[in-house]
């Protein structure tokens, strides 16, 4: 769900506490069928409708991918969205699902800076002793797909926005003069570009596969990197113009030459998940008045500065009042910057406030705190979603939104809308949007929207782990059946595993 070179790095993450773990880390790909097997009850007349589901393909980023724990890897791709959706679909003439196998048990963590030392780090499990995720010592490269590209139906490519669909600079080259390059549709473009002017796309390569029937998702990454930095480089973040011809071209792509209907997917509310959410504004925790009293003495020039600007006219009371740095023994908010404050730099003093609680503060921030950030130095834009940011967002992905819906509506008898953004859907549910208790209860289970061992979200906090992908493929069924007049089979969510824990493998147990 993320733009490649330029998301957040999520670190080791000590903010996070859980109470338990459960089960061993099984191996996904041989027990998969297994664990969901077809359906086979005779009670029910499983039938495709009005669609034919005979090659199904899937196209999007990460969330289409399988890509979660930070990395893309066996388990995660075996049990991806599409792979999940394509296993119920076989009960009503699915023929087979292929996908551009990894062919690693780790992958390769694209979200930490590997170290100088010979290990790669690979995905991302829970180290209960934390406690948080940590990545695992024995990943691997990412490499080149050696399968038939020509027979692949699963065209997800971790990272990409939605204009690197349509461009031959996606398969290369690897330059710094070429920002569209992802490896991860390098490794199984059918023509990978030498000039990033011509050679093979990723909607020409899904076209290619002449498919019947198709999923689309895409268009989250134009708003999550922009969101995930904390709105501190709008040069990631989509233009309106560009989205709505780019997402228009690839619908229109896809209509015109393909016989295919289709699902399509919109952008979720992006801010409820728990890179946005796990960590309290309220985050610095102290246990003496000693530890308080040392860092007020550090910030009590700063607060004279403030009672000057006051007295003269510069800033009134209030926001004298809510700039004043003050730590107290228990949780406190910690410093940070707020570009939105009366600039004050002509005496000296910084744009500094605590954080409040209709802030948003990012996943990494945790790791920061431990270094002084927050305390000894003020959080950077980076850290924080402040709430104009976050209304910023929100009206941005509104407008992408609506745009991904006109476009569906030109093709009223070919495409479907899954509106992830419905009041009394799955998101609001699971996020809390609808009654203002976040989770939402499968089979008597109340799965959490966080990576503890009930969470439906990955340990990178971002992607949905197996759970939660079976979730996502029950509502893209749901959409299938009331569109085009199909019954079809739901898979069993609880059935799959959640958080994988360390077992010795992960760099915080070795020391790396």
């Amino acid at each position: 769900m993320k733009r490649f070179k330029n998301i957040s790095k999520l670190l080791l993450v000590a903010a996070l506490l859980f109470t338990g773990c459960e089960g061993q880390e099984s191996s996904l790909i041989e027990d998969r069928l297994n664990d969901n097997p077809l359906p086979s009850d005779p009670n029910v007349n499983y039938t495709a409708g009005d669609a034919d589901f005979s090659n199904y393909i899937s196209i999007g980023n990460s969330l289409t991918a399988g890509y979660m724990d930070g990395a893309l890897y066996d388990a995660g791709q075996q049990n991806s969205l599409p792979a999940l959706i394509a296993s119920q679909l076989a009960v009503v003439g699915n023929e087979s699902f292929n996908q551009p196998n990894i062919n690693s048990i780790n992958g390769f963590n694209t979200t930490v800076e590997n170290p100088q030392n010979g290990f790669i780090l690979g995905r991302y499990k829970l180290d209960t002793s934390i406690p948080g995720p940590s990545p695992v010592v024995g990943g691997d490269p990412i490499s080149n797909y050696t399968g038939a590209t020509s027979e692949l139906n699963n065209f997800g490519v971790p990272g990409i926005v939605v204009g690197q669909l349509l461009t031959p600079a996606t398969g290369g080259p690897n330059s710094e003069q070429n920002p569209a390059f992802n490896p991860f549709y390098q490794r199984f473009a059918s023509n990978p570009s030498q000039d990033g002017q011509t050679g093979s796309t990723i909607i020409n390569d899904a076209i290619s596969a002449q498919p019947t029937f198709f999923s689309l998702w895409i268009g989250n990454n134009d708003v999550l990197g922009y969101a995930a930095g904390g709105a501190s480089n709008e040069n990631i973040l989509t233009d309106d113009g560009d989205f709505q011809a780019q997402f228009n071209g690839v619908i229109n792509s896809l209509m015109g030459n393909t016989q295919a209907d289709g699902v399509v997917a919109n952008i979720p509310p992006l801010l409820g998940l728990a890179y946005f959410q796990a960590v309290p504004y309220d985050a610095i925790p102290l246990e003496s008045q000693q530890q308080a009293e040392a860092l007020n003495n550090g910030y009590q020039d700063y607060n004279n500065g403030l009672l000057q600007a006051e007295g003269a006219g510069l800033i009134d009371e209030d926001e004298r009042q809510r700039r004043t740095i003050e730590f107290e023994v228990g949780a406190n908010p910690f410093v940070m910057e707020d570009e939105t404050l009366t600039d004050l730099s002509a005496l000296g003093l910084p744009n500094y406030r605590q954080s409040e609680s209709t802030d948003l503060v990012i996943l990494s921030a945790a790791t920061a705190f431990a270094t002084g950030v927050g305390t000894q130095s003020a959080a950077g834009d980076e850290l924080v979603l402040i709430p104009q940011e976050q209304q910023q967002i929100e009206v941005k992905r509104a407008t992408f939104n609506s745009m991904i819906a006109n476009a569906v509506s030109n093709y009223p008898d070919r495409l479907a809308l899954y509106d992830t953004n419905a009041p009394s859907g799955v998101f609001a549910d699971i996020f809390g949007l609808s009654d203002g208790t976040p989770g939402i209860i499968i089979n008597g289970v109340n799965l959490q929207p966080d990576f503890s061992p009930n969470g439906i979200l990955s340990t990178d906090a971002v992607h949905p782990n197996q759970r939660g992908n079976a979730i996502l493929a029950n509502e893209f069924l749901k959409v299938i059946e009331e569109n085009f007049n199909a019954t079809l089979p739901e898979v069993d969510v609880l059935n799959l595993p959640s958080v994988q824990i360390c077992a010795g493998d992960c760099a915080s147990q070795i020391g790396s």
